[in-house]
């Protein structure tokens, strides 16, 4: 039976040769006939810590490498260039209204 594979986006890699990949998958609802989008994530064993968050990647099944790890990092598709988000503190404005003096 050959081994499952998808394709999803790397939510977080702060475990030790771990990474948290997301796969999403759409469907048409049967009632409704509206496509319908459902996220879940995966663990993944990633050897040498070479992903990022927000890099594509390529999961493989595999024998059971811990309790929630059953996957392990094929390939990375696409890098991401940025890492992680780096968020800035908004600059301060001046709240009141005309010339200054």
């Amino acid at each position: 039976m050959p081994r499952k594979k998808m394709i999803g986006t790397v939510v977080s890699n702060k475990m030790k040769d771990t990474i948290v990949v997301s796969v999403e998958r759409r469907f048409v609802h049967p009632f409704f006939q509206k496509t319908v989008k459902r996220t879940k994530k995966f663990h993944a064993h990633d050897a040498g810590n070479t992903c990022v968050p927000g890099d594509i990647v390529e999961i493989e099944e595999c024998r059971p490498v811990s309790k929630l790890k059953t996957f392990k990092l094929s390939r990375v598709i696409k890098k991401n260039v940025f890492g992680e988000e780096i968020l800035e503190a908004p600059k301060e404005q001046d709240i009141r209204g005309g010339d200054e003096v």
